[in-house]
């Protein structure tokens, strides 16, 4: 379905009780986020906040559940998108040995066709309104947690287009009708989504990291000594908005997945002040230009999807140029933080979307998923047809090759049977195989720029656990020990440093336990795990994970998402080798790390949470605002996990 624009979106979220208007005033300076993490962590529906001291109603929440996911996405199920793309592939790849088998595929090729983006003539509706001096002041840009460096624009759409090959680059140094300056491109779009940080009227920074597509066509222009044209939109169809934060390959231009995914074409308009062309029906266009020669700003910091915040750091500077609107436009925006968020939605999509193009590069994968906890990236989950031995160590190389995929630190393989949801039925079969240090697959490569654990930025290592099914000619006969019972009152006194352990999956035949300290000592982890083991205090036990004495060992989805953050695999993960294979153990080390006791010398970020004066405004003013049932603060929950304040621990 091709919603007509934002506005189409939010009456089709309201008719459907997806939508709240919030009449009252609220704040978009804290206020706004906090009251959309409760709605993300509980389940709440989309908010339409139209008090917000601009002009411009602001609209947060709008992907954050399944349902609002498929309204937005047109399908009545996320495996639908699943089954029209690999539809799609199976007709473009297969064989055409009869008239008819061709035929059909040309008929595909008509429909895909009739998918691809369409320049439009004179302006767009989103050119309706030119504002006399360009000021995001003006709109309703939230700043979402008390440590970010300032308001941040969060659901940009950000269009750059390489330098191509045509000579097009020489500005053209008259001035149009609209009093900029046209720069001429002719090259390969990209939409992307980079959050960025106000400045003032007309300066932002555009936080792109160096694997990113517009990163790449920055570096272009510098090397050709040219000013790079930019220009961002928000809101339109929400599909624009899935599109640009969609990890397509490059070159492929992401306009061509929205018309896919609304069955229409995107009919596109030329901006005033540059070539660059933009979808006729979106609410803002920010028009602006990025300078390579121009000396970096220093952005941040910003609480990031990881649950983290990221530091502040360089980025370039996006000057606006020109900014014009819909009538009655509406100001999208969101949050990240501590998972669940909003974005967990828009990653459930994309597993399903990219599944038959995964499928691509490894054939036996049966499923993909990417459990919320693991914010994207850090840890995947997939099942796959096993059909000889050491088949889920080519998979998992060959997904750390593709793409974005590069970024994973934690990759499980299961056998098809195996439901990926069920992650207690994940984690029963890591701890049911024989020989675990064999299943066991360790690498290095990039990570994203916005984990925190590596020694060094932006790159790190990488677990793979084959816990597939042994085949039969392959079998081995020694036998796994099932997990016994863990005298916790014994450890806690042999090691006073220890204030928790969850041994509850014991109960549900899972041989992994959960280990709270106090760390005091250089390698303090491993010291543990070296003395649990060989005193015998862990029987059956195969994964023991080691948090911080902060955290509360018996709260899984917390922990799970702190081991995906805080470790760095080829440093963190230890096996210690018994006599044994069957008895062999995996300790992972979840902790913060310092630098007096584990060297390591980059800052570590503080978790994200709400401040004390911001949760208790929006409980004085919860009453008046007709949002439904009280819902108490998640930050409180997470309170104990900050060492001070700030975004640096």
């Amino acid at each position: 379905m091709a919603f007509r624009n934002l506005t189409h979106f939010i009456n089709t979220l309201e008719s459907s009780g997806e939508l709240l208007r919030v009449k009252e005033f609220v704040s978009p300076k804290l206020e706004i986020p906090e009251i959309a993490d409760r709605f993300s962590k509980y389940g709440g529906k989309a908010l339409l906040f139209e008090r917000n001291g601009t002009e411009f109603p602001l609209l947060i929440n709008a992907f954050g559940s399944e349902r609002r996911m498929c309204l937005a996405l047109g399908v009545s199920s996320l495996d639908d998108c699943t089954r029209g793309i690999d539809t799609i592939i199976r007709a473009l790849l297969s064989p055409k040995e009869t008239f008819l088998s061709r035929i059909r595929t040309l008929a595909l090729l008509r429909e895909l066709s009739s998918w691809m983006p369409r320049r439009k003539k004179g302006r767009g509706a989103c050119q309706e309104v030119i504002m006399k001096a360009p000021d995001l002041t003006l709109l309703p840009v939230l700043t979402c947690w008390p440590a970010d460096g300032g308001p941040f624009i969060t659901l940009p759409c950000v269009h750059t287009v390489s330098p191509g090959s045509s000579g097009a680059l020489t500005p053209d140094s008259s001035p149009n009708k609209e009093g900029g300056i046209r720069h001429p491109v002719s090259g390969i779009r990209n939409l992307g989504m980079y959050r960025m940080q106000v400045f003032g009227p007309a300066l932002t920074a555009m936080h792109w990291h160096p694997h990113k597509g517009s990163a790449h066509h920055f570096e272009q222009y510098r090397e050709l000594g040219k000013r790079m044209p930019v220009t961002v939109t928000l809101g339109g169809d929400p599909v624009y908005t899935y599109a640009a934060s969609a990890p397509l390959p490059d070159d492929l231009d992401e306009y061509i997945l929205a018309g896919f995914l609304r069955k229409k074409r995107v009919e596109m308009v030329r901006c005033l002040t540059n070539e660059l062309e933009v979808p006729q029906d979106v609410d803002f266009v920010i028009e602006g230009y990025v300078d390579p020669g121009e000396e970096l700003i220093l952005e941040g910091p910003f609480g990031d999807h990881t649950g983290f915040y990221s530091l502040a750091d360089y980025f370039p500077r996006f000057h606006v140029t020109c900014i014009t609107h819909r009538k009655e436009a509406i100001y999208p925006a969101t949050i990240v933080g501590i998972p669940p968020q909003e974005d967990g939605w828009i990653g459930r999509a994309t597993e399903r979307i990219f599944l038959p193009p995964l499928r691509m590069i490894a054939p036996e994968l049966t499923d993909f998923h990417m459990p919320v906890e693991g914010v994207f990236h850090n840890l995947v989950l997939v099942s796959l047809k096993k059909r000889y031995a050491g088949q889920a160590g080519k998979v998992m190389n060959a997904l750390w090759g593709a793409g974005q995929m590069m970024f994973n630190k934690i990759l499980v393989a299961v056998d098809e049977r195996i439901d990926l949801k069920n992650y207690r039925e994940v984690a029963r079969q890591v701890c049911r195989h024989p020989a675990l240090s064999d299943r066991i697959l360790f690498g290095r490569g990039p990570a994203d720029i916005l984990d925190h654990s590596g020694n060094t930025p932006a790159t790190g290592g990488k677990l793979g656990i084959d816990a597939t099914s042994e085949l039969k000619e392959y079998s081995m006969e020694e036998h796994v020990p099932v997990p016994g019972q863990i005298d916790a009152d014994a450890i806690r006194h042999r090691f006073p440093e220890i204030t928790g352990i969850n041994d509850s999956l014991i109960r549900d035949n899972i041989a992994i336990c959960i280990i709270a300290f106090r760390k005091t000592l250089p390698e303090h982890a491993r010291l543990l795990a070296s003395s649990l083991s060989t005193e015998g205090l862990l029987p059956g036990i195969r994964i023991s994970v080691f948090v911080d004495h902060l955290v509360d060992p018996m709260d899984i989805p917390t922990v799970v998402w702190l081991a995906a953050n805080n470790l760095d695999p080829l440093r963190d993960a230890f096996i210690r080798e018994e006599p044994s294979p069957a008895a062999t153990r995996l300790f992972l080390d979840a902790t913060r790390k310092t630098r007096e006791l584990d060297g390591f010398e980059r800052p570590w970020p503080n978790v994200i949470i709400m401040d004390d004066p911001t949760i208790h405004s929006v409980d004085e003013k919860w009453n008046k605002l007709g949002i439904g049932p009280y819902i108490p603060s998640p930050s409180l929950k997470y309170k104990s996990l900050n060492v001070r304040d700030g975004a640096v621990s």
